[in-house]
């Protein structure tokens, strides 16, 4: 087994101190949300998925079943019901599930000491991760997976919501009748 630290990324969704459940394995996972920027260099990775699915199933692509892949674009998380992206997410940029549903990772500031108040690693802070790539083959779905091992925080960064921003929402609204008041409207 051989471990990569990722490039430096915008953590969302982090789930690092407590496991959650996932309801499509029904098994309890520690995970985060890699949002990495557009000119990040994930060649190391690549090369480790790719390495992976030889190891796995042969170096004959021809031979390889369909797989699913752990690179996504962040370009297709719209907050729900409307075509506006999650908050931190850019279009073109790349997102990557880490997940350990075996023991949780270690969790550690920029002096590798262990982050014991959970609110200093929030969404929206930017990390890095030792990983683990390896292949899962299923008789319902062959891919690869990235298990999370440890993660560090490198640095501070605006808390995302998961929610748009109420500019990115809605457009200002110009009061015609400056006397009226919300009283009015009940």
């Amino acid at each position: 087994m051989s471990y990569i630290t990722t490039p430096k990324f915008r953590v969302s969704y982090p789930n690092v101190f407590k496991p959650r459940l996932n309801t499509l394995s029904n098994k309890e996972e520690y995970s985060v949300k890699a949002l990495f920027q557009k000119d990040a260099d994930l060649k190391q990775l690549k090369d480790a998925v790719e390495a992976a699915i030889i190891s796995k199933f042969g170096p004959d692509k021809k031979k390889w079943p369909k797989l699913r892949l752990p690179f996504k674009d962040q370009g297709e998380c719209f907050v729900k019901g409307t075509d506006v992206l999650l908050s931190g997410h850019e279009a073109g940029a790349i997102y990557i599930n880490l997940k350990n549903s075996k023991k949780k990772p270690v969790v550690v500031d920029q002096r590798n000491l262990p982050i014991v108040d959970e609110s200093l690693f929030y969404s929206g802070c930017w990390a890095r991760a030792m990983v683990n790539v390896y292949c899962y083959g299923h008789t319902v779905n062959n891919g690869v997976s990235i298990s999370l091992e440890g993660i560090q925080k490198v640095s501070e960064g605006e808390p995302l919501s998961g929610a748009p921003r109420p500019e990115e929402m809605f457009s200002p609204v110009v009061d015609s009748d400056e006397n009226e008041t919300t009283d009015s409207l009940f």
